[in-house]
């Protein structure tokens, strides 16, 4: 599953580009998963972020509620950037 940053801002963009290691880390404890099964990644031309992670459940596959990992940003609802 990936979760997009996307900015309009550069200034946005670079400080949070800046603490994208503690994001990942965030990201790790919120969802649940191994710090080492995040990966994180930039763009500055683009101005986003983006944080790479394993599903629960395999898109498509029984029990799988979101197939689009479309509705999985609640977990990151409250951390402040």
């Amino acid at each position: 599953m990936t979760l997009d940053l996307i900015f309009d801002r550069v200034e946005h963009f670079d400080a949070v580009a800046a603490r994208i290691e503690d994001l990942r880390g965030e990201v790790a404890r919120r969802y649940g998963v191994a710090l080492e099964a995040v990966s994180a990644h930039q763009s500055a031309a683009a101005m986003a972020i983006k944080f790479t992670l394993p599903r629960r459940v395999i898109s498509g596959s029984f029990g799988d509620s979101d197939v689009y990992g479309a509705q999985q940003n609640g977990p990151l609802m409250a951390v402040e950037l």
